[in-house]
């Protein structure tokens, strides 16, 4: 049991001991993401301070997301175009001066709800670009096959700062103000400004690309075309698209719970971190296996969905707790698995893009989705929000296993245009012969 344990340790952060490179971004991550919290619990408190209205802070979660909804189909192709450290370098350096602004006008009083919500806009178009080229700097940093590992760090450090951050920002936000959390911010984006200055370039993963940088049309023409002739691609862009934007609406639905539970702040903050750590959990299990695969993809979904339906009706608190836990350990499982799918299947000339495509499906109906649970719960409480939930979850998992377990799928109906996305050209060729052009079945492999 003891030799168990240290392998699955081993695995567990190989990445970290394999790669001085990402050994170093990880460092700087982990004070940056608990400032990233700390500023978006300061924001919210702040714009609740300022207006006295519920419905501000759900306007401020939309200027957060819409630049996602506007710019994320094509953020992908300006991470294709551009190095992948100098665009995270200029991301990290644009989003500390942000945080800066509004820590200057909140500390000194000139402050308004309308600049925190330009300011906060100005912050959202910039992570559009920031969450797909970190990516790709990751998969540049740890390779092939440490990527499944890198990535469910990351979620691991994602979410111990998801539990981390608002309980430090509180108490800031109560002893100094919010001000205060918005100046550590933007201190905390140095920390992985130094780590990726400090980087050795010498020691990441060559990438090949394409012969021409593409433009912003063609380049997300050439993702979609990837992505329509790609199982692999097309599947975990359903399953993510979905399971974010009709299942994963936990901010407008805890603060709800915690009311229908009988709760205030305190019960709010309870099931919120049971739900953190259930993600930590889960991020941490993804690691230690150091592969993805679909069979944890589609049971983490299904389990994710299946949660929600148990969790619908309870009116306890330790039960809603214990299950928001388990749909915490599995929401990380199916997002990590799906990221680290879409990465590896993807050429690349095409990762960057790719990577946007799961970005956008992330966020981009973000705000629609959270619109459309405020509704189901307004109509009958988080039991039939979270009855939707869990179905629409159980519904696509079901389906994505379905597709997985089949062994015929229609073939590829442009092989030319597949291998002129493959090499980087980005157009069908006019030598394909007849036969290849045919809508005919074959077998494949499962992806």
């Amino acid at each position: 049991m003891t030799a168990a344990f240290l392998a699955a340790n081993r695995r567990t952060f190989a990445s970290l001991r394999k790669h001085r490179n990402y050994r170093l971004f990880f460092a700087g991550q982990v004070i940056s993401t608990i400032g990233t919290w700390m500023h978006n619990i300061a924001a919210a408190w702040l714009v609740l301070s300022l207006t006295h209205s519920a419905v501000a802070v759900g306007v401020l979660a939309v200027f957060q997301f819409l630049p996602f909804t506007l710019f994320g189909l094509f953020a992908g192709v300006l991470v294709d175009r551009f190095d992948a450290r100098r665009t995270v370098i200029f991301t990290q350096a644009a989003s500390l001066v942000f945080a800066a602004l509004l820590a200057g006008f909140t500390l000194t009083g000139d402050i308004a709800v309308n600049l925190v919500y330009g300011l906060t806009a100005l912050r959202g178009a910039i992570l559009v670009l920031d969450a797909p080229a970190r990516q790709a700097l990751t998969f540049q940093m740890v390779g092939r096959d440490e990527l499944p590992n890198a990535v469910a760090l990351n979620s691991s450090l994602f979410n111990a700062a998801r539990v981390i951050g608002p309980a430090v920002g509180g108490g800031v936000v109560a002893l100094a103000g919010a001000g205060a959390c918005f100046a550590i911010n933007a201190v905390s984006f140095l920390a992985v400004l130094t780590a990726l200055l400090m980087m050795r370039r010498s020691e990441f993963l060559p990438v090949e690309r394409a012969a021409e940088r593409p433009t912003l049309l063609r380049g997300t023409l050439e993702a979609f075309a990837y992505v329509r002739h790609t199982r692999t691609a097309w599947l975990a862009l359903l399953v993510v698209v979905v399971v974010a934007n009709l299942s994963f609406n936990f901010n407008v639905l805890l603060p709800v719970l915690a009311h229908s539970l009988g709760g205030g702040p305190a019960v709010f903050g309870i099931i919120s971190a049971c739900f953190g750590f259930g993600a930590l959990t889960g991020a941490l299990v993804s690691a230690s296996r150091g592969r993805a695969s679909w069979g944890f993809l589609v049971a983490g979904t299904a389990g994710f969905g299946a949660a929600q339906l148990v969790l619908a009706p309870l009116a306890s608190v330790i039960g809603a707790s214990a299950l928001l836990y388990v749909t915490g350990l599995c929401f990380t499982t199916w997002t990590s698995n799906a990221n680290s799918l879409l990465q590896l299947s993807a050429p690349d000339h095409l990762r960057g893009r790719v990577v946007g495509l799961y970005f956008f499906a992330f966020n981009g109906a973000g705000p629609l989705g959270g619109l459309m649970s405020g509704w189901l719960a307004q109509r009958g409480g988080t039991r039939l929000a979270f009855a939707v939930a869990g179905a629409s979850a159980l519904l696509v998992a079901g389906f994505a296993g379905w597709v997985v377990s089949g062994r015929t799928v229609p073939a590829v109906r442009f092989p030319a245009l597949r291998r002129s996305i493959s090499d980087g050209r980005g157009g069908p060729s006019r030598t394909a012969p007849r036969a290849a052009r045919s809508g005919t079945h074959r077998r494949i492999a499962k992806p």
